[in-house]
């Protein structure tokens, strides 16, 4: 595989995308072990999002916490990480959402843009069109630029940067992906 995550290995084996949660005991350490297994493969994590989804109770010890990141790879290597990751000793559980079934995905990106150098104005009424029509909320405003909140599939997010990008300059802020399947399963 090459470094982009693009090329297949002796082009016969395709590459995909996939999206895994990974619930952890909530502890010191655990993000490190996770992405040092990826660093240490030299697997790529393209989109990493940590959280923790159950607070600490005295009876039962440490909290728990979920991850969910994007990699993208071949079918043996997606299997490898799966494997090697439900090895590593504080994980409770992995899951492949790409491969189990449907899944919601979003991702949350703040988009400044502003004006272009010495000019009073962004174009206020395609930022705006433009904005209303991906369902983006306006943060903050000036004479010179906007602040938005868009939160959608990363395939929207980037179409929304990608229109906005004509009308001024932009500074983006994402989250990574946070993702769970559809239906009554759940990690």
């Amino acid at each position: 595989m090459t470094d982009s995550g693009n090329a297949a290995i002796g082009n016969t084996e395709r590459i995909e995308r996939h999206t895994l949660a990974v619930l952890v005991v909530n502890e010191p350490g655990v993000l490190a072990r996770v992405i040092g297994l990826f660093a240490g493969r030299g697997y790529n994590i393209e989109s990493l999002t940590v959280a923790e989804v159950e607070r600490p109770d005295p009876t039962r010890g440490q909290g728990l916490s979920r991850i969910t990141l994007v990699t993208s790879g071949t079918r043996m290597i997606i299997d490898q990480i799966k494997t090697q990751l439900e090895r590593l000793v504080p994980i409770r559980r992995v899951r492949d959402l790409t491969e189990e079934g449907p899944f919601v995905g979003r991702e949350l990106a703040l988009v400044k843009i502003v004006g272009e150098s010495g000019a009073e104005n962004v174009r206020r009424g395609d930022v705006l069109r433009i904005a209303e029509g991906f369902g983006a909320r306006i943060i903050d405003s000036s004479e010179s630029s906007f602040v938005f909140e868009v939160t959608e599939s990363t395939e929207k997010v980037d179409q929304f940067l990608a229109m906005m990008a004509g009308l001024g300059r932009l500074e983006v802020a994402r989250t990574g992906i946070v993702a769970l399947s559809r239906g009554p399963e759940s990690i």
